[in-house]
């Protein structure tokens, strides 16, 4: 049986809420961290608190061994059940109650999209270099300190190498596919970003925002009472030798269990109020530029926070941010012509849906 890591968030089509492409979610106490000004202008669309569009069918409690087909292409339980749990290792929580039917029928209907290309791909012969696939899988690595961190990733997500090599390659054939037939409709003029920030200008403010590193000690979910103790322990060790002179990135490269951070000596960028838990957030914004907090408890474990710089709240002018609304733009137009496109493939395809 396939197990696709993350696969829903290989295609275009937008979901209700992300995920991330590589093996492990990062243990970073994000909620949902925007990567540019421009993302600002969909964060509502995005946001999981927002209530639904429109009434959906309810999901099943239980769900059945498959739980759709498309051509014959059966998506079974444990891969649709994959998607929702990477996309809520994302977002740092299960999906809110309230919206469930509508995001996993989001998932499902993501899930048959990405069989229909893939399905496509294959029709059309899709050839992916080795050297490709090896490039691609070395960034994924390249992403964590070290060999043994990406093995412990990859287990925790339940799969192992020679999968997500698999599951590489199914997605740059999906990106070929996708650069042959919607590519070449996608044009974005400066016009058109110019037009797009002077009629977003207000989306565009962002308020005050610091930039931090973080060493993570994690505790797992249903920790026991020891366990949460030793990683305490484990967490003010660091911090004692942090304070006697130790260097914070080195330390964060060899002992924060965030691999998203880690690597990179814990610098999580910056960040505004409101994209961070509440106790990280707190203890973060309260710190002077170049201090140490004490140990501060997250749902995700014990961190030790270094405030690295801060920012005043400011507009970025169009020249810093024209290349996000050109991406933002360009991703756009995308989006649309794939959703025509897969519109076309589901219109001469048999697809089931069996919950």
């Amino acid at each position: 049986m396939r197990s696709r890591i993350c696969a829903v968030c290989l295609v275009i089509v937008a979901a209700s809420i992300g995920c991330r492409k590589t093996p492990a979610a990062a243990a970073a106490p994000a909620a949902s961290h925007q990567s540019s000004p421009a993302a600002a202008v969909t964060a509502q669309a995005n946001d999981p608190a927002a209530p639904p569009a429109q009434a959906v069918k309810p999901v099943p409690a239980q769900l059945p061994a498959i739980v759709a087909t498309v051509n014959g292409d059966r998506i079974s339980r444990e891969e649709f059940e994959d998607a929702v749990h990477s996309l809520e290792a994302r977002n740092g929580g299960p999906v809110p109650a309230e919206r469930r039917d509508e995001i996993l029928r989001n998932v499902l209907d993501q899930l048959v999209t990405y069989h229909l290309l893939e399905q496509e791909a294959a029709a059309k012969k899709v050839v992916v270099p080795e050297t490709e696939l090896a490039s691609h899988l070395d960034q994924i690595k390249k992403q964590f300190p070290d060999e043994a961190t990406f093995q412990k990733a990859l287990a925790a997500q339940g799969t192992t190498e020679p999968k997500l090599k698999e599951n590489i390659k199914t997605s740059l054939m999906v990106t070929e596919v996708l650069q042959e037939e919607v590519g070449p409709k996608v044009t974005v003029t400066d016009k058109d970003v110019s037009d797009f920030y002077a009629s977003n200008q207000a989306s565009f403010a962002e308020g005050e925002a610091v930039r931090a590193s973080h060493i993570l000690v994690a505790v797992p979910k249903g920790a026991t009472p020891e366990q949460k103790a030793a990683a305490k322990t484990k967490a003010e060790g660091l911090l004692k030798q942090i304070k006697a002179g130790a260097d914070f990135a080195t330390l964060a490269k060899s002992n924060s269990d965030d691999p998203g951070s880690a690597a990179k000596g814990g610098d999580l960028g910056f960040f505004e109020k409101g994209q961070m838990v509440p106790s990280f957030e707190q203890a973060a914004f309260a710190l002077k530029t170049g201090q140490v907090s004490d140990v501060v408890e997250s749902p995700f474990g014990y961190h030790i926070i270094k405030l690295t710089d801060r920012r005043p709240p400011h507009t970025p002018p169009l020249t810093q941010v024209s290349a996000d609304i050109k991406s933002f733009l360009t991703n756009q137009a995308r989006q649309k012509e794939t959703t025509k496109l897969v519109a076309e493939l589901r219109q001469k395809s048999k697809v089931e849906i069996f919950i």
